[in-house]
């Protein structure tokens, strides 16, 4: 299991299996709008509850909110359950397969990324997001 943290200047993308489509657009547009993207893939990387916590406090959805209600494991194992917020987030921890989509972090914000193009709504190359270092900006001569 490897650690990490959320850097300022990079775009988390979290997934569970690459080869879907929306996976892989969601990648690509990742990767067109930040060259620092750092991809997570759940398959081999397991989060923590306390990552999973950050990362639905940033979305502001719940755990339940994130899975896939019509996958037959999660009408065999998870309908009809009521669970606390530490039992959603378990559920999140070892049943990452339920992933409903992809989910692009940058900042403190962080999207569901239903359709590919809902990551555009990070704005990750707004003007206020990217700051140029000081002896990166050109100077003004006089």
């Amino acid at each position: 299991m490897r650690s990490f943290q959320f850097h300022p200047n990079e775009l988390l993308l979290i997934y569970y299996d690459p080869s879907t489509s929306t996976s892989k657009q969601t990648r690509a547009y990742a990767r067109s709008v930040s060259n620092n993207v750092n991809e997570l893939n759940l398959s081999t990387v397991k989060l923590t509850t306390t990552l999973w916590k950050e990362i639905v406090n940033r979305l502001d959805l719940r755990p339940k909110d994130l899975l896939d209600k019509s996958n037959a494991n999660y009408q065999a194992k998870v309908r009809g359950n009521t669970f606390t917020m530490t039992g959603w987030l378990e559920v999140l921890c070892n049943n990452p397969y339920l992933l409903k989509a992809p989910i692009a972090v940058y900042h403190d914000r962080a999207i569901l990324c239903r359709k590919p193009t809902d990551i555009l709504r990070l704005d990750v190359n707004s003007r206020g997001s990217f700051k140029v270092p000081p002896h990166l900006r050109p100077r003004v001569v006089n």
